[in-house]
């Protein structure tokens, strides 16, 4: 049976932002758009200005941005603009109390992480995107989805949203589906945890080859353990991550205390390039024996597996992985794999800072 979802992949954001611009400018009925980052910048500002076009012409229109991630615009007077103009703006910050007594570690925790843009309950657009324009350059995937499983986005986006507005009354779920596709999401909860879920099983029913790509990779203790046993069972494991990150050295280095035991497991390691910070590899996709995939916000780190909310589409369209996987190899060609005696000869005091960060990755 042909799957009637229909899709488009972008490696860069800029081909992403010009699609979602052109597709928000023919909006007749609804846009909403669930974001981690979003700054009002040159692209924020375009995105804003079609927006405002549309609700002018009687488009409900509603932005979910969390405030963390978008700090540059929380706590302005930009709301108040916007509903003046006809768009709702909520800023997600419900479930930290005190959010802003310092310093507050639990402010990293908790967050709405989610990148979700639904046009008229018809197109939808997920991935690693963000609405920033110092990512112009990052090697960002992003998706264009038509079909069943945008009216489970625009669900999702629903039930956020009453979470953020604080509604008692949570809307149900909708039962259109295509079996080869499904929105998939995280909830900072036991037996929410759906898409982390997903990606354990697809991992340890592997067979040939496992890709994964992310930014940020500081896995849980589970996660970490499946990927070695999947390795050691012969299955061809690849995991792609930047250079160097955008973030703390910490993060890095809590990368780093896990490249070891992987390695002796048979995994490969890619760092893509990164030298400037300019164009890190921000992308969140996993491929699986050509016949499961998933892209979304998720990250493989704590912080994202466990304690943030999160959403991803997840696939078992051959088609769909095929195109995904395609372009994990071409990033993979133009990074550097870690060669495993040589990782494994380096001095102790260039190792100790790995075993120290052992102590406190469970937190990033």
């Amino acid at each position: 049976m042909t799957s009637p979802t229909k899709w488009a992949l972008y490696a860069s954001n800029e081909e992403a932002w010009a699609a979602i611009l052109r597709d928000c400018s023919h909006a007749e009925r609804s846009i909403v758009l669930e974001q981690f980052i979003f700054t009002k910048d040159a692209f924020g500002d375009k995105l804003i200005d079609v927006c405002l076009e549309r609700a002018s012409k009687g488009v409900k229109v509603r932005f979910l941005w969390d405030a963390a991630g978008s700090f540059t615009v929380f706590g302005s007077n930009i709301a108040e603009e916007l509903t003046k103009k006809g768009i709702e703006l909520v800023f997600w910050r419900t479930l930290i109390p005190d959010y802003f007594k310092i310093p507050n570690f639990r402010s990293w925790f908790l967050r709405n992480h989610r990148r979700t843009l639904v046009i008229d309950e018809q197109v939808g657009y997920t991935g690693s995107i963000s609405i920033r324009d110092s990512m112009k350059n990052w090697r960002d995937t992003n998706a264009r989805f038509e079909g069943p499983v945008v009216v489970q986005m625009y669900d999702a986006f629903e039930r956020m949203w009453a979470r953020a507005v604080k509604k008692r009354h949570i809307p149900p779920k909708r039962s259109l589906r295509d079996p080869e596709f499904r929105y998939e999401t995280n909830y900072p909860a036991p037996g929410k945890r759906h898409i982390y879920r997903s990606l354990i099983e697809a991992i340890r029913n592997a067979r040939t080859y496992v890709y994964l790509t992310t930014p940020y990779f500081v896995p849980t203790r589970r996660l970490a353990r499946v990927i070695k046993l999947a390795a050691h069972r012969g299955v061809d494991v690849r995991i792609l991550v930047p250079e160097r990150t955008d973030h703390y050295p910490a993060l890095d280095l809590g990368a780093r205390s896990f490249f070891g035991p992987l390695l002796a497991s048979g995994t490969r390691i890619f760092l893509y390039p990164n030298k400037d910070g300019s164009t890190l590899i921000h992308g969140k996709t996993a491929i699986i024996d050509g016949s499961w995939a998933t892209i979304g916000s998720l990250n493989l780190d704590n912080v994202s597996l466990l304690y943030n909310f999160e959403a991803n589409i997840v696939s078992t369209n051959s088609r769909f992985a095929e195109e995904l996987e395609s372009h994990f190899i071409h990033d993979m060609n133009v990074s550097k794999e870690i060669d495993r005696r040589a990782w494994r000869r380096r001095f102790f005091l260039e190792r100790l800072p790995e075993y120290a960060i052992k102590l406190v990755r469970r937190f990033l």
